[in-house]
């Protein structure tokens, strides 16, 4: 009879056991900012990820496989996250304003990755910045026709 139940117990597989996200620091929400970014004009293309996975080499010194890992992490706590605000402010009351000017410049690279700026991402950066404790994009950030 124990044959026959291991048998049968292999057509009745049961959902994978989900594990928890782990609770984001400030380099997880950072990565999961630019993830955010990326993925507002409804686009996550190839130039994107690949930029984010040379920033997390850059900025958090790992190697390309912990980047990925790292990234695919993020994604998921992107995906689980209602908006940019949480993850702003965990940056936000992390880091010296320098660190957090820095942040600003790691999305907008992300913004520009696949050479076209959106509106949509745009505004997500816009909205960031806000939170990050900047009254508007720093002058380098700006778009160039909106710089006077």
């Amino acid at each position: 009879m124990e044959i026959i139940d291991r048998i049968l117990a292999r057509f009745h597989k049961t959902a994978p056991v989900q594990t928890p996200l782990p609770e984001p620091d400030a380099n997880m929400a950072l990565v999961a900012l630019m993830i955010r970014v990326a993925k507002a004009d409804k686009s996550y293309a190839v130039q994107e990820i690949a930029k984010i996975d040379k920033l997390i080499t850059e900025l958090f010194g790992h190697n390309p496989v912990e980047a990925a890992k790292m990234r695919a992490t993020c994604e998921k706590l992107e995906a689980a996250a209602p908006h940019e605000g949480h993850f702003a402010k965990l940056i936000h009351d992390s880091l010296p304003k320098s660190k957090r000017l820095n942040a600003l410049r790691a999305l907008h690279s992300i913004m520009r990755a696949d050479g076209v700026e959106r509106p949509e991402e745009e505004n997500v950066l816009i909205e960031t910045s806000a939170a990050l404790g900047f009254k508007s994009l720093p002058a380098d950030l700006a778009r160039k026709g909106d710089q006077p």
